[in-house]
């Protein structure tokens, strides 16, 4: 019922809604796109065997088919009780960053469609901000629930698995750009480190923004201007999970614009399935790239500012 409720959802694109699988650990509501999820399983039907020297919020590794796969506690990772029963507790299977992971949760409740405009980018005070593990607040049926920055958890257990400067090292010495390089980033952490990333590889003149709503309402303003839209942003990157709105909504809108249809966008994002490749092109993404590859964005956005 939940591979098929996965099914319906994943279906439409550009429509600016997030399928999210809820789940709960210690009676509090948490969220993940259910693009990431692959396969529930109960907890108590596999043994899981731990592994020595390992970070102490991973509980070890699991065969549940043909592939291993490392197992993350999440109750112990985000500072909350274990659970009353453990055998009936979940195992969530994910994929994304090209990596296959289980998370230990209590209950998986159910998968709904929300639209992003009804999730809220949580407040830095509040939620820690590049520390945090909120990317977005969903408001539905009367409760709150948290959107996990799955990420991040994967970056901090698994460094190697996040972005790597490093890699920009093949390129060696370029010249400072001053082209305007426009980019929609939800998650603290990882627009910090894609600055960082960019200004290493000589694009200096970076615009940030928090979620494609506010990156449509920048170009708006771009726009309004009057300027050649090329000088004031010659390239844009965008996340595809973002509050407000997604980016594939916001694709969607740059390109049935007269103005701006002829920006070159570029779709970085750890949801860079087959699928949803295919709902990239169709909506007209000029390159599509599965984070963590930095290097390889670096070398498109070459490819079509220089």
């Amino acid at each position: 019922m939940i591979e098929n409720r996965k099914q319906d959802i994943l279906l439409e694109s550009g429509t600016n809604e997030l399928g999210v699988m809820e789940f709960t650990i210690a009676n509090q509501h948490f969220g993940i796109n259910v693009a990431k999820v692959s396969e529930i399983l109960r907890y108590g039907m596999y043994d899981i065997t731990p592994m020595p020297n390992a970070n102490p919020f991973v509980e070890g590794i699991f065969k549940p088919r043909e592939e291993v796969m490392t197992v993350i506690n999440l109750a112990a990772y985000m500072g909350l009780p274990p659970s009353e029963d453990p055998e009936r507790d979940i195992l969530i299977l994910t994929m994304f960053n090209r990596v296959k992971s289980a998370f230990h949760v209590h209950d998986v409740k159910e998968i709904n469609r929300i639209s992003w405009t009804a999730i809220e980018k949580p407040d830095k005070a509040i939620y820690g901000g590049e520390e945090g593990l909120a990317t977005g607040i969903a408001h539905y049926d009367k409760r709150l629930i948290t959107i996990v920055d799955f990420e991040k958890i994967l970056a901090d257990i698994n460094p190697a698995s996040g972005i790597q400067a490093s890699e920009l090292a093949r390129f060696g010495d370029r010249p400072k750009s001053l082209k305007p390089v426009l980019v929609a980033e939800d998650s603290p952490l990882l627009e910090r480190l894609i600055i960082e990333s960019l200004e290493k590889a000589g694009y200096i003149n970076v615009i940030c923004c928090a979620n494609g709503k506010e990156a449509w309402d920048k170009l708006i303003q771009f726009k309004a201007t009057g300027l050649p839209i090329e000088d004031l942003c010659s390239m844009i990157i965008t996340d595809i999970e973002m509050p407000q709105m997604d980016g594939h909504r916001l694709l969607k809108l740059i390109r049935n614009d007269e103005v701006l249809s002829h920006v070159p966008v570029i779709v970085f994002s750890s949801l860079i399935t087959e699928e949803m490749a295919h709902k990239g092109r169709d909506l007209g993404a000029t390159a599509q790239l599965s984070k963590p590859d930095i290097a390889d964005l670096v070398a498109v956005i070459d490819k079509h500012i220089l």
